[in-house]
């Protein structure tokens, strides 16, 4: 993960305005977040070198100075997920244009300069604003200088600039100090414990702090890998006489260093196949694996095959991600 110094540069200075009330905030995303996208990082509260989220958990970065509510995968991109004023207000700037593409990938000195890739900063009135970063190229449905009414599309979520996933950065600034819509301007001296939280009542139940989730999982006939899998090259895979592989993939967000997971591929008669449990060594904001195994000397059982990955924390399941796959 970046740091994203550039959602600074897009923040103007504050304007003068007819709005005296504090700003109530609705979901930034056309999205069931907790079920379907999930909120991968939070404003660093850590005053440190350090980091933290709002409540003592890790999912943040130094420094990070925003909520970045991420989509799953690619394919969920592709198809389009808007991204919502969360409240009333003006547009002060927009940027678009920047092509998508994995800082991982293209190498992080291709965009650091432009690390809040396609944007849109909206003043709310008496210094407030809000910012919406790494959008899709070419889907801003606004313009400088335009009123916008809360939940009004202003574009789709993308994966331009710094960044490494699909997802939009949402940044909120009172008279250009960062605040965290999770606890306000004034937070809790201890993490974990209620502040004055920005959002409106269905958007913090919809935001309920969910420290690990399970973006995907699958079957592959050969060895896969993390970005193929994001943008569905497995879906297709067909397990053949021939195939000389069947292992199951897993990305998962917010795994922890003690975490087991355990990976279990059944036959159709119930014949457990492939079973074996694997010790997290780190905490991994978004991880990635696989097991399986070679093709049986006798060939493979009549399938279908059902596939289950279970994340187990303290003895107890945090996720469960069940997958199928049919024989050719």
């Amino acid at each position: 993960m970046f740091r994203r110094p550039t959602a600074a540069l897009l923040l103007l200075a504050p304007l003068a305005s007819a709005m005296a009330a504090e700003p109530r905030f609705e979901l930034p995303i056309d999205c069931r977040v907790g079920e379907v996208c999930f909120v991968q990082n939070y404003v660093d509260e850590d005053p440190g070198p350090g980091w933290r989220d709002h409540a003592c958990g890790r999912l943040s970065y130094d420094g990070h100075d925003g909520t970045d509510i991420r989509l799953p995968d690619y394919r969920m991109m592709d198809k389009g997920v808007p991204v919502l004023a969360a409240a009333a207000g003006t547009v002060l700037r927009v940027r678009d244009g920047m092509e998508d593409v994995n800082a991982r990938i293209v190498g992080r000195d291709k965009v650091v300069n432009v690390g809040a890739g396609n944007a849109v900063v909206i003043d709310h009135g008496d210094g407030w604003q809000t910012a919406y970063l790494h959008m899709k190229r070419g889907s801003l449905a606004v313009t400088p200088g335009q009123r916008v009414e809360t939940g009004q599309k202003l574009g789709l979520v993308g994966l331009s600039g710094l960044t490494e996933f699909p997802h939009v950065h949402f940044g909120v600034r009172h008279n250009g100090t960062v605040v965290d819509p999770f606890v306000g301007e004034d937070p809790p001296a201890t993490c974990g414990q209620p502040g004055h939280s920005l959002w409106s009542a269905a958007a913090a139940k919809a935001l309920a702090y969910k420290p690990t989730a399970g973006l995907g999982a699958g079957f592959a006939v050969r060895i896969p890998e993390d970005e193929a899998a994001r943008h569905g090259e497995y879906d297709a895979d067909r397990l053949t006489a021939d195939a000389p592989l069947l292992v199951m993939w897993s990305d998962i967000m917010g795994s922890k260093a003690g975490d087991r997971q355990r990976v279990r591929i059944e036959a159709a008669d119930g014949q457990v196949l492939f079973e074996h449990t694997t010790d997290l060594a780190s905490d991994k904001a978004a991880w990635f694996g696989y097991q399986g195994l070679k093709r049986p000397a006798g060939g493979w059982p009549k399938g279908p095959y059902r596939g289950t990955v279970t994340l187990i924390r303290n003895g107890e399941a945090v996720v469960t991600l069940e997958r199928t796959i049919a024989p050719r």
